[in-house]
């Protein structure tokens, strides 16, 4: 493999149309190449079950560094995370072939990090902010179903988990505002 490229012959007309289907070669692509090392959540979304929810899980303990930062601070972390993504997400997909293949997770690492801005610190809402985004973002409900069938490329990848993020973060806000889970 030169320049960590796949060959075409490993990438095939059915792994382009299927997300979760193995392709030959992919650890070692993940592991020889650090955008892609990244764009999967540090190998995380190699997992055979459930990639995306194994991503969020790879992204706590970054949140858990985040939440020492101020509010200014960890909103500029999260808005250059998402930038970069677009990038990182557009290269992974580009490089295997695959739009949008379920083990590029670093979008699940940015949608958690949103859902969690501006929460007070404690076991409870890194849990049901943990389990709002992963619902909204499996779930997909409008308008993250239209942004995620719509939208393409590295930016369409990062969106549909901004929006997930979002909602989880207005339903999250609403729960600690009210005092369920201070």
């Amino acid at each position: 493999m030169t320049d960590n490229k796949l060959t075409d012959s490993e990438i095939t007309e059915k792994n382009a149309k299927q997300k979760t289907r193995s392709i030959p070669g992919l650890s070692k692509a993940v592991f020889s190449d650090p955008a892609m090392l990244l764009a999967f959540g540090l190998g995380s979304g190699l997992s055979r079950i459930m990639p995306g929810t194994m991503g969020t899980l790879a992204a706590l303990p970054f949140y858990l560094l985040l939440a020492k930062l101020d509010l200014v601070f960890y909103t500029l972390v999260v808005i250059g995370a998402f930038v970069f993504g677009v990038w990182l997400c557009a290269y992974a997909s580009k490089k295997l072939g695959v739009h949008d293949h379920s083990g590029i997770v670093w979008d699940e690492f940015v949608g958690y990090w949103l859902t969690m801005l501006a929460i007070p610190l404690n076991w409870k809402t890194v849990l049901v902010g943990f389990v709002l985004f992963r619902f909204f973002d499996m779930l997909k409900p409008w308008p993250i179903s239209l942004a995620d069938k719509y939208l393409h490329g590295g930016f369409g990848i990062m969106f549909d988990d901004i929006l997930a993020g979002v909602a989880a973060w207005a339903c999250l806000y609403t729960l600690v505002s009210y005092g369920v889970l201070v």
